[in-house]
């Protein structure tokens, strides 16, 4: 595990839900060191600097799901109301 909670080694094995919930837990994460780096931590900016690694693969992995999952019918589209 990572600092963030993440296992970045079996990330591909998440369901769009929990990827969901690590990329806003991470976020979360990431804001509040940035607030520390502004303060001048500089293991806050460590931190980050790893964090934005871990955030790139997580929101790749996501983009994959949410393909997939758009693909294969599990988001439904809205349809859109037509005016008259």
């Amino acid at each position: 595990m990572s600092e963030y909670g993440i296992k970045v080694l079996g990330v591909f094995s998440m369901a769009l839900q929990e990827t969901t919930s690590h990329l806003n837990d991470l976020l979360e994460r990431l804001s509040k060191d940035l607030l520390k780096v502004q303060r001048g931590n500089k293991s806050a900016a460590q931190r980050v600097r790893t964090g934005t690694v871990k955030l790139e693969k997580i929101a790749k992995l996501f983009r994959k799901e949410s393909v997939c999952a758009e693909k294969s019918g599990k988001f439904k589209k809205k349809s859109k109301k037509k005016k008259r």
